[in-house]
């Protein structure tokens, strides 16, 4: 990593899931990682670079599990929504608190403390360098953070859309942590990730990627260089991407 580096793209879209931001926590949201991810997000920031972040909710509440035991799919799933607000606004203090200036941006309405999502609105957001917090998903329920971050990354026009793992380097072809077997892939097309069922993301968001072409950059959120070294150009997790 170099200081003096060049950034490969003017604009992204950081896919960030809750248990990014629980740290060594059993649920909930870690400080220092919050921290530890605002320097991250500010790294690249200051190199001119436009960010936009999806943040999920696994760290407090997964509509699926609401669902299983259950409740009524569209109700756990707006409940995840409201989850991801949870997020969002703790990444916003952490973001303002290194001097950046931030927008927390909601597909449902929740006027006290978020923005409501207005395309245009959102883009005026990071031409003027600020960092835009996309929460509340799609605002639909049946529908993945995954899913909002890939629609999000199109919408706003993105480089290419960064998934941040925990614990992984990028995609493999197994689980890595129950096949002892699976492979690392260095990189893949969407085509084969969906045709192979890899969990690069739910299968919505990659065919969405897929037909817009648009490159996921996969990789592990524990090592702090990672963003700042895929921003400047170099090869880091798995690229997923289509030729052409």
């Amino acid at each position: 990593m170099t200081d003096a580096a060049t950034p490969a793209f003017k604009r992204i879209l950081l896919k960030l899931s809750g248990e990014a931001l629980m740290g060594s926590l059993d649920y909930g949201t870690d400080p220092e990682r919050l921290q530890a991810v605002a320097a991250q997000v500010k790294a690249i920031h200051d190199r001119g670079v436009e960010v936009a972040i999806v943040v999920g909710a696994g760290n407090i509440y997964r509509g699926m599990t609401g669902a299983a035991a259950g409740m009524d799919r569209a109700t756990a799933d707006y409940m995840g929504m409201l989850a991801t607000v949870l997020n969002a606004l703790p990444l916003q203090d952490a973001l303002e608190k290194l001097g950046i200036h931030v927008r927390v941006v909601s597909a449902i309405t929740i006027a006290e403390v978020a923005e409501p999502y207005l395309r245009r609105r959102a883009m005026r957001h990071l031409e003027k360098h600020r960092v835009v917090i996309f929460a509340a998903g799609t605002g639909n329920p049946f529908f993945t953070t995954d899913t909002a971050a890939a629609l999000r990354a199109r919408e706003m026009h993105a480089d290419a859309l960064l998934m941040a793992k925990n614990g992984v380097e990028g995609v493999y072809s197994g689980d890595p942590r129950t096949d002892p077997d699976a492979t690392f892939i260095p990189e893949i097309s969407h085509m084969e990730a969906l045709q192979r069922g890899l969990k690069v993301m739910d299968a919505t968001a990659l065919t969405i990627c897929m037909e817009q072409r648009l490159p996921i950059h996969v990789f592990n959120m524990d090592d702090e260089s990672n963003i700042d070294r895929i921003v400047c150009g170099e090869r880091v997790g798995t690229l997923v991407a289509t030729e052409g």
